[in-house]
């Protein structure tokens, strides 16, 4: 195993237990204690976790993985929304995407359907995700819109006052939320405020709202809300997701794709 996968691994069992102990790790991965020691020091020098006597625990109670870090995370089941996800958009539609890797995947998936090859434009993508925006500016057929703002480096999202500047400026069709937690009381829900803040705004400009989120991130609460759960269209998220949730979501009048 590499150390880059060794280092997602171990991030991973972290924000899932909060506390990681050196031995119990290291039996996990395969690889020795001494391996394991050096991982979390180099990890711990970056501020990525907080070493113990024997181990690690996480910053603090609404730790965020960065974004580098959970690419691999439920990785075939973001894939399959992403897919769904994208054939519910129009060719010729404008389409807000937030950040995360959900939402990344969508963009990909938007680039890989072939009746958006061409068009003038195919679609308007608006976005305030950096590494979106990258991906799809090389798709020439695609008008990508990029908000202002101050980039986060945990999600390369641009937040503050000169995002919102631009977006109440625009409207578009469709808005797809990435999330960290939805749920029928709470809504959708992101770590931080000012992402929350952005991703809300992005809601209120578009005529329907898609939350892409895998089953993890359903039933789950998270500290700053993005908006009510009444505010979104359609919920799209894998087979896996319990199935009495769901139905919860569509008494509440949310569309619900299980794909």
């Amino acid at each position: 195993m590499s150390r880059d996968a060794r280092w997602k691994a171990l991030l991973e069992l972290l924000v899932e237990r909060g506390r990681l102990d050196v031995e119990d790790a290291a039996a996990e991965l395969a690889v020795s204690a001494a391996t394991i020691r050096r991982d979390l020091d180099q990890l711990a020098e970056q501020q990525m976790l907080v070493r113990t006597r024997g181990g690690a625990v996480v910053h603090g109670v609404s730790y965020e993985l960065p974004l580098r870090y959970k690419t691999a995370r439920q990785a075939s089941q973001k894939q399959r929304i992403a897919r769904a996800v994208a054939g519910l958009v129009v060719p010729g539609e404008a389409v807000g995407l937030t950040g995360g890797t959900t939402t990344t995947e969508v963009a990909r998936a938007l680039a890989a359907r072939g009746d958006l090859a061409d068009g003038s434009p195919a679609l308007t993508v608006v976005t305030n995700a950096l590494n979106i925006a990258g991906e799809l500016a090389v798709r020439p057929q695609f008008k990508i819109v990029v908000t202002g703002g101050v980039a986060r480096a945990q999600s390369y999202e641009l937040v503050g006052p000169l995002a919102d500047g631009v977006l109440g400026q625009i409207t578009v069709d469709v808005a797809v939320l990435g999330v960290v937690a939805f749920d029928v009381t709470h809504g959708a829900a992101a770590h931080d405020e000012a992402e929350a803040a952005v991703n809300r705004m992005l809601c209120e400009r578009a005529e329907r709202v898609v939350v892409a989120a895998d089953s993890s991130k359903l039933g789950r609460r998270a500290f700053a809300r993005i908006c009510a759960a009444d505010a979104v269209d359609t919920l799209v998220t894998d087979a896996a997701a319990d199935a009495t949730a769901l139905r919860r979501f569509e008494e509440a009048g949310i569309r619900v794709l299980a794909v």
